[in-house]
């Protein structure tokens, strides 16, 4: 069984570092190819690309210009421990035992603009890419026309080394767009998060995204391989409701919080 998860545009380069493992990301040459096209761009024109500050576009075009193919524990950190938004809040890797960083590393995989696929324990230098970017690039108009087939397929034959072989999708809309689901070879199962409000589960996308975290740090510390274990998935007053699920969705629901 294999999990994707979104990034976070949010980043941790400060905190100590929960292991000192890590590992080099797999697509690193395609990071480069990405960022050489980065490079030429102003802050004006990232700010008008990613629709971020003036302040967010001149970080992000230092961070463009300082990236190096050659990754280190000098300029670079754990995935897994560098991202920090809701996901990675619910995730809270920092409490991860070795056993824990151990596991996640062969079943937990970040999707991203940049770096495509990394390992929990890749290491990554700072930067904000994000897969619905429309970055003109060598192979398209934007990132899932650069990343093409190439995240699928490795996703591909890393479930084949598994012995239970599903995709666990616990990523946003926009990072799954760049897996192609018809080309897996394995089922997808999607879990669902809905909150209670004002009578009427829906998703919450804050509530949902820290829920993904939960549930990926579910899995990873009870070592879960079969599906149908994640419906004992309880984390802070999620309940399974099998009359709203389906095999490919897996629906959560939760009572309003005070």
């Amino acid at each position: 069984m294999l999990v994707v998860v979104s990034p976070a545009k949010t980043l941790d380069y400060e905190s100590p570092l929960a292991t000192s493992k890590h590992t080099q990301p797999e697509f690193i040459s395609d990071s480069a190819e990405l960022i050489s096209v980065c490079k030429t761009l102003t802050p004006a024109d990232i700010s008008g690309l990613m629709k971020v500050s003036d302040k967010i576009a001149s970080l992000n075009a230092i961070r463009f210009e300082e990236w190096s193919e050659t990754v280190t524990t000098e300029n670079a950190r754990q995935a897994i421990l560098a991202f920090k938004g809701d996901v990675y809040t619910g995730l809270d890797a920092q409490s991860f035992t070795e056993q824990d960083f151990e596991f996640t590393q062969t079943h937990l995989r970040m999707l991203s603009g940049l770096y495509g696929l990394l390992r929990p324990l890749d290491l990554m230098q700072p930067y904000r890419l994000e897969m619905g970017t429309k970055l003109a690039n060598t192979r398209g108009t934007n990132l899932y026309q650069f990343w093409g087939t190439k995240l699928t397929d490795k996703l591909n034959q890393e479930i084949e080394q598994h012995d239970h072989k599903v995709l666990i999708n616990l990523a946003s809309n926009e990072y799954f767009k760049a897996v192609k689901p018809k080309s897996l070879t394995v089922p997808v199962v999607t879990p669902v998060f809905k909150d209670c409000k004002n009578g009427n589960y829906k998703v919450i996308s804050f509530f949902a995204k820290k829920a993904r975290g939960m549930m990926a740090r579910y899995i990873t510390q009870n070592q879960i391989t079969d599906v149908e274990k994640l419906k004992q998935f309880d984390a802070e007053g999620y309940y399974f409701s099998e009359s709203d699920s389906t095999e490919s969705e897996l629906v959560f629901k939760r009572e309003e919080q005070a």
